[in-house]
């Protein structure tokens, strides 16, 4: 390279246009199915694309850790939240990097760093008066982390999620999102693009805006897993306005204004791509935070559909989950990429089913794409050992080819700048389609028959090889190892975005490297019968694990007889000093004293509690929890809704008496 070429390449590298996308992070509550792993897909395609296209891409992903459904699922799992999360970021991290995502930055919110960031932020907006203290009554659901009042619950119910909600009252700090909103509103009304699809925007607009915003809970008293409040350590900071500041966490904002280079390069977002489910969070909240912290909005979030099961949303419920390292080993990473990306349209849900895979597999990268590079290349091999030459002798029929090889890759761009991934995939397809029907067109081995047709077989050669090219590069962002392995067929060093923006990149006088398949064909029966085979013996696993755990439940009456069950009254209770779900009891037994810790506070008082009539378990092995001895086990009763009741006996009963 000589020095003017590398100064031109030195000045285009430094003068790229900086993007940012990023994802909502995953939330570690568990393994992410294949519609939760589409987000990582679809985002990391579009982040390819730009890199492609000249840009100096930041692409940030990761993991949201607290909360109390992190909390819950760790005591049950009898874990530190911390192992739990652990564990669980890392499987996440797994799945990303098992469909090749090229992700610049994994965060996860149990970072030291992004914490502290937080409770700058959270301190910051409490001095300027945004952030209050009250109380908080109402309606909460614990897998969405959120409240809601009951008008807004659906037939009793969550509306995001439909499971059920409970009643909390607990003290808690308020973010002042009715400051704000008509400000918001300005913003959306002249920033169009904001809020993608257009459906997305007037859904927040008509159901959220207009009705009127109130100020969010931003705190909780009620469980200890999240980034404390540093002046009232009895608070952990809300779930999202922890999950949501990762994004300019991460890139080194400070609330003095001494921002780090990455946040100085990078911010604002081109774009925040997250599921339309917790879209409310991320174009109602999250601007509003960032009017508070006086710093511009991102450029625009997406809201992306579902992908369906079938006609349904994927629930570990519902027992419908399919993941995504289990269709890779079926299907191979980029034809799984290739179907969640090119089954998903911009505004609606997607769907997904085995024989739609098998489908679009065989239908579209076997016989179109596969089978263009496999025949031309193996043509190119038979006729002229492989070598490339372009004699140019054209005829009106190559016209056509060749105005859509050189119209794809701006076809292609325009899709993707309104981030209609499928529609640009589509576009690429469709040239292969076009390039396969100008070979039935030219028939290249009849023209092989005639000698004095030599230098138009090259020429015909030449244009499917040059048309495939420009199929190579312009997929990989979307099937990376497929884009490369054609790149790496056609041997050639011109793989560019700039070198197909023009006809004839494709170098003369290279040899072709060998050619391989691509994508195997599908046998519809032998796959579909392994998969039922799999999920029969999954079941069966299921249904014996169930049928070990009932059977390891069931105890014999001599057992039974080991416990010895008495009658007790409370005679005094107070909080435990290091655990707020925790009650310290003082319970009489006959003339014995005995200390019980319990987890009732989220339930009952302590002075509610005195003179209550109880049965107690008094031969459980003593035990400190949180610091604190506990002698035995109040027994109590929880109803559908998950209260607790005491099993009580009447009122006038002698204490001490044995429970048979």
């Amino acid at each position: 390279m000589n020095y003017y070429s590398f100064y031109l390449r030195r000045t285009r590298l430094m003068s790229k246009k900086p993007y940012y996308i990023s994802t909502a992070i995953a939330y570690t509550s568990g393994k992410p199915h294949i519609g939760n792993t589409y987000e990582i897909v679809l985002a990391d395609s579009i982040a390819r694309y730009k890199r492609l296209t000249g840009y100096d891409v930041y692409f940030q992903t990761g993991t949201d850790e607290h909360g109390q459904k992190i909390e819950t699922k760790a005591n049950e799992a009898g874990i530190t939240p911390k192992a739990f999360v652990d564990g669980v970021s890392t499987e996440i991290h797994r799945i990303w990097d098992i469909m090749n995502t090229s992700y610049d930055k994994f965060v996860r919110t149990t970072d030291p760093y992004h914490e502290k960031k937080v409770q700058q932020i959270f301190k910051k907006l409490y001095k300027q008066g945004d952030i209050y203290k009250s109380e908080y009554e109402g309606m909460y659901c614990e897998p969405c982390e959120s409240f809601f009042t009951e008008s807004q619950l659906i037939d009793g119910k969550c509306p995001d999620c439909g499971r059920e909600v409970t009643y909390e009252k607990e003290e808690a700090y308020f973010f002042k999102l009715s400051k704000y909103a008509d400000r918001l509103m300005e913003y959306i009304d002249s920033h169009p693009e904001f809020i993608q699809p257009e459906s997305r925007k007037n859904e927040m607009v008509n159901n959220f805006l207009k009705p009127g915003l109130k100020d969010l809970c931003v705190s909780r008293t009620s469980f200890k897993w999240g980034i404390p409040v540093d002046f009232d350590p009895g608070h952990v900071v809300y779930v999202w306005i922890d999950a949501l500041s990762n994004y300019i966490t991460f890139l080194g904002y400070d609330i003095e204004g001494k921002h780090e280079a990455p946040y100085l390069k990078y911010w604002p977002a081109d774009v925040h791509l997250i599921g339309k489910d917790i879209l409310r969070f991320h174009t109602l909240y999250w601007p509003i935070m960032l009017m508070a912290l006086d710093i511009p909005l991102p450029k625009q979030i997406f809201g992306h559909p579902w992908l369906l099961l079938g006609e349904g949303k994927m629930s570990k419920s519902k027992g419908n989950v399919i993941y995504a390292d289990d269709l890779v080993d079926l299907f191979g990473v980029d034809s799984v990429r290739y179907y969640l990306l090119r089954e998903m349209p911009f505004a609606q849900d997607g769907t997904l089913t085995y024989e739609q895979l098998i489908d679009r597999i065989n239908g579209e990268l076997v016989n179109i794409l596969g089978n263009l590079v496999n025949r031309t290349i193996a043509m190119s091999k038979k006729y002229f050992d492989s070598k490339v030459s372009n004699p140019k002798v054209t005829e009106d029929i190559d016209k056509e080819l060749i105005k859509t090889i050189e119209d794809t890759p701006k076809l292609v761009e325009e899709k993707m700048n309104e981030l209609k991934v499928a529609d640009a995939i589509n576009l690429i397809i469709s040239l292969a389609r076009r390039s396969n029907k100008y070979i039935d067109e030219t028939m290249p081995w009849v023209l092989a028959k005639d000698e004095s047709q030599s230098d138009r077989l090259r020429t015909v050669l030449y244009n499917l090889l040059e048309s495939i090219r420009v199929i190579g590069v312009l997929i990989t962002p979307f099937l990376p190892e497929t884009g490369e392995n054609i790149i790496k067929m056609l041997n050639t060093k011109n793989s560019s975005y700039e070198s197909i923006l023009h006809f004839g990149g494709l170098e003369e006088n290279i040899v072709l490297n060998e050619s391989f398949v691509l994508f195997n064909r599908l046998d519809p029966k032998e796959i579909l019968s392994k998969i039922n085979k799999e999920n029969k013996n999954n079941k069966k696993s299921e249904s014996k694990q169930a049928k070990n755990k009932s059977e390891q439940q069931q105890i014999s009456i001599e057992d039974f007889a080991k416990m010895d069950l008495r009658t007790g009254k409370i005679v005094n209770a107070k909080k435990h000093p290091n655990a707020e779900k925790l009650l310290i009891l003082e319970v009489m037994v006959g003339e014995e004293k005995r200390q019980i810790v319990s987890g009732i506070a989220k339930y009952f008082k302590p002075e509610e509690l005195k003179d209550q009539n109880v049965v107690v378990v008094t031969n459980l092995k003593p035990a400190k929890l949180r610091g604190e001895l506990s002698e035995g086990m109040i027994l109590m009763a929880e109803d559908k809704d998950g209260k607790l009741t005491f099993i009580s006996p009447k009122e006038n009963i002698e204490s001490g008496l044995k429970v048979r």
